[in-house]
């Protein structure tokens, strides 16, 4: 079934992003407009249908309101803390990221901020160069045998584990949705908050910043530390209370800190600053040629992606597990399911029951239900659907979402089947090339391809019928390209299911529906 067409869109771009990735939404016939005045931004925004930003842009439900058009909005990086993500989920308004474009280099300046602490570089680096040779004063500490605490076993943090490792560091980390077996794994030891402060000798954090995680690393969790204890920051700013870090370091509660990330950017005043044993960059994370062309390819396929109406991997607002290599084919699949469903059933349904049998029912087939929903709502609706608004446009309909799974199928290895209203339809993949089949309408078997146009037909079941029936089609000028017949459950009858190679004209139909031995003709648009 085809899916739909990509509108060419207009996208605006309010940060410095790396020029090829812009030239691929150019390529694609896309209109982008660069704007990095970002007090022009509820100006800039209107009648934008994308918006690409890095870490200075706010995106607020104020700019999310004048930026109505909107469909998505693209983070060049991982962060998020600026776009209130869950106003964007109220309007629809999609929301991806780049999770992996910059964690090498993110985890490279961990390593790279851990050492210049341990033997105090920059501060060295700075007397020398002012005339002052103090070889004694910073004397540094080295990392091997010492206790490397990691906060945070995501990508990052797994990658600064492996790295710790190559030095002789010993590894505790705290996650609490890492399992003890994952963490030793990775050769750490999974240990609590407190104890992994208590243990470690230098800490780093690499956790998103959240509710729960804001002000996380605050004085009553520092004075539970050693005073070897040297803290690394690369993750987010508001992640570690700046004010009690400086005290602590100025009051020899801990040894040191080096700081990439702060709660106000960008900014040259901080109590961190007046500390000499606290190293600080201007958030230099992700500052590398290669983790900016990476960010910005990624977030112009993922724009694109989104603009397309296709399923988007790093839509970090969609209701559902992403999907994976076995769920993935079946996501046209579905799509298609719901736009005929819409013909098929003629009107909104009180509920809308997606049912998965066979191996894919063992996943979270959530994104199935979701690319079902997109299809039947993108028949009835102006708008464009997408997996991020399609359960409000299901809810404002008053629609009922009704999922159902059963791990085994009588007939077939995997099928999607979507009920309402009196009517089912079913689909699945067949071949190695996973060739999309309709298998059932309204319990009655076929095997035919899915297309753009199709007919069903329910006739006495007698002789001469099928004969009518392409008689008038072909008096018509249309050609059948696939065509199947199901007895049905009544005796006496069948259905016909037609895939024509193109839209049967109205009055076509018309005379169908009045030719002898025809009980009913419902056309499907797919």
């Amino acid at each position: 079934m085809p899916g739909n067409d990509e509108r060419m869109a207009r996208i605006l771009v309010t940060e410095e992003i790396a020029e090829g990735g812009l030239d691929r939404l150019r390529a694609a016939g896309h209109e982008v407009v660069v704007q990095l005045d970002l007090s022009q931004l509820l100006t800039a925004v209107r009648g934008a249908q994308a918006l690409i930003i890095r870490s200075a842009t706010q995106v607020t439900a104020e700019v999310l309101e004048a930026g109505s058009e909107l469909l998505v909005v693209g983070r060049a990086g991982i962060g998020l803390d600026n776009v209130d993500v869950p106003e964007a989920t109220r309007r629809g308004v999609m929301v991806v990221n780049a999770p992996q474009s910059n964690i090498i280099s993110a985890a490279e300046h961990t390593m790279a901020l851990l050492l210049a602490q341990a033997r105090n570089v920059p501060q060295a680096h700075a007397a020398l160069i002012a005339g002052r040779w103090e070889r004694t004063r910073w004397e540094g500490v080295e990392l091997a045998d010492k206790t490397l605490a990691v906060v945070g076993l995501g990508r990052i943090g797994k990658l600064v584990a492996d790295r710790a490792k190559a030095f002789g560091m010993r590894l505790v980390a705290y996650d609490p949705f890492v399992s003890a077996e994952r963490a030793r794994q990775m050769g750490a030891e999974l240990v609590s908050l407190d104890q992994a402060v208590a243990e470690a000798d230098f800490l780093t954090i690499h956790l998103p910043k959240t509710k729960e995680t804001t002000g996380l690393i605050n004085r009553d969790l520092l004075l539970k530390a050693k005073p070897s204890l040297r803290l690394i920051n690369v993750a987010r700013g508001g992640i570690v209370d700046e004010q009690a870090l400086a005290d602590c370091v100025r009051d020899g509660i801990i040894a040191g800190a080096a700081i990439d990330v702060f709660v106000t950017e960008p900014t040259t005043v901080s109590p961190l600053f007046e500390q000499p044993s606290i190293v600080v960059t201007p958030h230099l994370g992700a500052s590398t040629r290669e983790a900016q062309d990476k960010a910005g390819d990624t977030i112009a396929d993922m724009v694109q992606l989104a603009l397309a109406g296709d399923f988007v991997p790093f839509a970090v607002n969609v209701d559902a597990a992403e999907a994976n290599e076995t769920l993935r084919p079946f996501l046209p699949l579905a799509e298609g399911l719901g736009r005929l469903f819409a013909s098929l059933v003629g009107a909104l349904p009180d509920s809308l029951e997606v049912c998965t049998e066979g191996d894919i029912a063992g996943y979270d087939t959530r994104i199935i239900s979701l690319a079902a929903m997109k299809g039947f709502f993108g028949t009835i609706t102006d708008e464009q659907v997408t997996y991020v608004n399609a359960p409000q446009l299901a809810k404002e309909k008053g629609v009922e979402l009704r999922e159902t799974n059963c791990a085994t199928s009588a007939d077939f290895v995997n099928l999607v089947t979507l009920r309402g209203a009196g009517h089912s339809l079913s689909g699945t993949l067949v071949g190695r090339r996973s060739e999309q089949r309709i298998v059932m309408i309204d319990d009655h078997h076929f095997d035919v391809p899915p297309a753009d146009h199709m007919l069903v037909v329910k006739n006495d079941d007698r002789p001469g019928v099928i004969g009518t029936v392409g008689t008038l089609l072909g008096d018509a000028g249309v050609n059948i390209a696939d065509m199947d017949v199901g007895r049905a459950a009544t005796p006496g009858t069948a259905v016909m299911l037609i895939a024509p190679t193109m839209e049967v004209p109205a009055d076509v139909i018309a005379r169908l529906r009045t030719a002898p031995g025809i009980i009913s003709v419902t056309p499907l648009a797919g």
